[in-house]
């Protein structure tokens, strides 16, 4: 690369003495263009939040044949393609699988992590532009979800959205996964049971091939529905012996999907500077079409957006970070 990743150490507040015993000291990569410490010039950040399942580590694993999102960003800014950027890489993995980046009882408060502590200490420890203008932040699946999510609840903070494949229309991504949930819970005796099952589990010698779809709804129910007092502080949208639908359950669930809160909350929206939206034609968790209902509801609304398709499915996909940076960087204002 030609420009070159530091990493640091960040101690957070918003982490200490999360449910699920996560650490509350988290590494942060930051990405610094070309030129960065010969220049005295400022320069804006997008801020990229990695999948469920994943980690912000996961953003500098090499492949053998791919490159990764950092080395994306840098030949994009080399040839020109892009102003010079900053880029951030938080990290969210947790015990439950990861975060929708949001604040949950259940799992940990990682979208004030995430505004009030690493954008915090970015723009202190960097030579950022300090303004939403110059601010984006742009995810992948449950980041896309979050990066979304952030641009609601915190306009003042980032200016520009960016979502690849994010969580959208929880009756296409989510509802068809229940089932299939249900009968892995009820199969182990429960949802704590599997759980506690699992974990051990799967650091002896690895998952099973159900595990990764009950977890996942697991990590939803824990994000969208959590209970105090309840096993693992959190509800199931479906019965945990006939399986059927919890409708007052899976109604909390739809009120944070952005399919509905692009026209609930489509004034905060309507304060960004530009929203990219984009997803594959194949996507295997049914995304197209709750990205095709975000970009809907957000142009109706009068919100700036951009929205795009790809020949393609759900995993594998950072090469289209490429054209969502060439989108939204040259809109970054300084």
């Amino acid at each position: 690369m030609n420009g070159r990743l530091a990493a640091t150490s960040l101690e957070s507040a918003a982490l200490k003495g999360n449910p699920l015993g996560d650490p509350s000291t988290r590494t942060l990569t930051v990405y610094l263009p070309p030129g960065y410490d010969a220049l005295d010039a400022r320069f804006p950040t997008v801020y990229f939040l990695h999948p469920f399942m994943s980690s912000g580590a996961s953003w500098t694993q090499a492949s053998t044949f791919a490159m990764t999102v950092p080395e994306r960003l840098d030949a994009l800014v080399t040839a020109g393609t892009i102003p010079p950027v900053i880029g951030v890489f938080p990290d969210g993995a947790t015990r439950m699988g990861g975060t929708q980046w949001n604040d949950t009882p259940a799992i940990g408060r990682y979208q004030r992590y995430l505004v009030g502590e690493v954008v915090v200490f970015v723009d202190s420890a960097y030579r950022t532009v300090p303004k939403a203008s110059s601010r984006a932040v742009v995810g992948r699946s449950s980041g896309g979800y979050g990066a979304l999510l952030a641009g609601r609840d915190h306009p003042e903070v980032f200016g520009h959205v960016g979502s690849n494949a994010g969580d959208a229309y929880f009756e296409y991504c989510y509802l068809p996964d229940f089932p299939k949930a249900a009968g892995t819970f009820l199969k182990a005796g429960g949802y704590e049971p599997w759980y506690r099952e699992m974990l051990a589990r799967a650091a002896q010698t690895k998952m099973r091939g159900e595990d990764p779809t009950a977890l996942n709804i697991l990590a939803m129910a824990a994000s969208y529905s959590s209970k105090a007092g309840a096993a693992l502080g959190l509800e199931l949208p479906m019965d945990p012996d006939s399986g059927r639908l919890r409708e007052d359950v899976f109604a909390r669930w739809l009120r944070e999907d952005p399919v509905r809160y692009a026209r609930t909350h489509a004034a905060s929206l309507r304060k960004l500077g530009s929203v990219y939206l984009e997803c594959g034609t194949r996507d295997e968790y049914n995304m197209r079409w709750g990205t095709r209902m975000i970009a809907a509801a957000l142009s109706e609304a009068q919100v700036p957006v951009t929205h795009e398709e790809f020949d393609d499915g759900h995993g594998g996909t950072n090469y289209r970070f490429d054209r969502m940076l060439s989108f939204l960087v040259p809109r970054m204002g300084l």
